[in-house]
């Protein structure tokens, strides 16, 4: 089966979308076979236009840039375009469709794009036709949050969707990963809900909320971020990064995972590292802006070690394109939360260094050089972080995280000398 698709995308500053392109996908049941991909001839005559990837979908002077498809991979063929998968639903926003549609998973890719509405993650979207309008509506308000959350656990135990809370996925049910979420507009802003899932093994909102403003105090790029209490559950607001308040509604700001980024197959993630990042960052970065964010992608790998956030795999980290630097930067810091474990040698998802995905500090501090990076300014990176992580016990009970909580998660945190920092 072939589905065809009418790219759209939100150029920088603008409310409305454009045609860029033609999408074919050829399909096997729920297997991608194919894809092929054509920047419409209008598209590139635009002053104004915007390269949907800047490895498999650049335009470049000179090049064919009709009839693309994606390129195989050290680990093997793609048969999908990375910035489509970004944009594309994830597994929650995957179980959302399924419950709209009453169809048990996996359905074809084509499907998924086809129901994810047209606030989707980033600035891409998915028509039939080029003068076809969006597909749904803009986000829901804060006062529905309580009705979000009640869909939400119906969805996570496989009840189906009455319509009226449904709709409510709508704004953007292809928002990544796996847990409960949505999104809301708040205060003139968007901002993506997160909910806590019965089966956690701990209240999960509430901790990664802790865990990224301990990141803020440490001098990471946050997002803004808020608590809510909806009917003694914790839900967490995360002010999406991927939009930009304007006259009229929100822009949109182009977004692209590190795993699409470095051109990879999701099962060649964990064979990837952080370097990798970096040497993506030192090529495709917006000059004047690079040696800042590669400083940003270092002290986040030392905070994933100190944390044991060990879900720190490439579609965690991200890209959004900067127009007013005519690049690309690092998106703020996202998905990071603390793993309880109780054994002595932990690695990460990704390669820290010249050991692998050995989560040590002598480990990251191995290749500091990729990053740009002195091994002084590294080493004031790391003491920085391991002075304000060393106190995180005072930092969660200030953000109002129970003891009950701090002591089931205190296994994720290990003093820095386990670590190796005074051998550093």
């Amino acid at each position: 089966m072939t589905s065809k698709f009418t790219v759209f995308i939100h150029l920088p500053g603008q409310l409305e979308a454009v045609p860029g392109g033609g999408l074919e996908m050829t399909e096997n049941g729920s297997e991608v076979l194919q894809s092929v991909y054509g920047y419409g001839s209008r598209y590139i005559e635009r002053k104004d236009r915007l390269e949907i990837d800047p490895l498999t979908l650049a335009l470049v002077p000179g090049k064919s840039i009709s009839g693309l498809a994606p390129p195989d991979t050290p680990g093997g063929r793609l048969t999908e375009f990375g910035a489509f998968r970004d944009a594309a639903p994830d597994l929650w926003g995957r179980r959302v469709i399924e419950n709209k549609l009453n169809r048990a998973g996996p359905l074809p890719a084509s499907l998924y794009l086809e129901h994810a509405g047209s606030n989707r993650l980033g600035a891409l979207d998915f028509r039939d036709k080029p003068n076809d309008p969006p597909h749904s509506r803009g986000a829901v308000p804060y006062i529905e949050l309580g009705y979000l959350q009640e869909a939400s656990e119906k969805v996570l135990a496989g009840e189906r969707l009455p319509a009226r809370l449904a709709a409510l996925f709508d704004a953007g049910p292809s928002m990544g990963g796996a847990r409960p979420k949505a999104v809301i507009v708040h205060d003139g802003r968007e901002w993506l809900a997160k909910f806590r899932a019965k089966d956690d093994r701990f209240d999960i909102p509430l901790v990664e909320y802790a865990t990224l403003k301990l990141a803020k105090e440490a001098g990471l790029d946050v997002p803004e971020l808020r608590l809510e209490d909806i009917g003694g559950k914790k839900v967490l607001l995360v002010e999406r990064f991927d939009r930009q308040p304007i006259e009229g509604g929100f822009a949109r700001r182009h977004f692209l995972s590190a795993l699409t980024m470095l051109c990879r197959h999701e099962s060649e993630s964990r064979l990837s590292s952080y370097q990798e990042i970096a040497e993506a960052i030192a090529r495709y970065g917006a000059a004047g802006n690079i040696g800042q964010d590669l400083r940003e992608l270092f002290g986040r790998m030392i905070f994933n070690i100190l944390v044991n956030n060990t879900d720190d795999h490439l579609r965690n980290h991200g890209f959004v394109f900067d127009a007013s630097a005519k690049g690309w930067r690092l998106s703020k810091l996202y998905d990071v939360v603390p793993d309880p474990v109780v054994s002595h040698e932990r690695y990460l998802h990704l390669g820290v260094g010249t050991e692998g995905r050995l989560a040590t500090l002598t480990n990251a501090m191995s290749r500091h050089g990729v990053f740009k990076l002195t091994h002084a300014d590294a080493k004031a990176i790391v003491d920085c972080l391991c002075t304000i992580v060393r106190e995180w016990k005072t930092y969660f009970e200030k953000y109002g995280v129970p003891g009950s909580q701090v002591d089931y998660i205190a296994d994720a945190f290990r003093h820095p000398r386990d670590l190796g920092w005074e051998t550093i």
